[in-house]
């Protein structure tokens, strides 16, 4: 069984560098602000939690379209996902 700390997922931004995701800072947002798995997959177009599970825990990564609707959901601005 794998346990992650902390862990970071990839996406790539319009000119095909890959960005590093602070998958940290999405779950402790998302818990500060209320919001369940279900939710955060309904807004993403996902059908249920487990989907979106898996891009939190970095199982999967997050699309560059994506971030704008985590940002919208999370309050926050987009530069708070990426690592410096």
């Amino acid at each position: 069984m794998l346990l992650y700390k902390y862990r970071i997922s990839k996406t790539e931004n319009r000119k095909g560098r890959i960005k590093l995701i602070n998958l940290k800072f999405i779950k402790t947002r998302r818990s500060e602000l209320g919001i369940s798995q279900q939710e955060m997959a309904e807004k993403l177009g996902f059908k249920n939690a487990s989907t979106y599970f898996k891009y939190e825990t970095g199982v999967y990564s997050f699309k560059a379209e994506m971030i704008p609707v985590l940002a919208t959901e999370l309050k926050c601005d987009m530069k708070n996902f990426f690592e410096n």
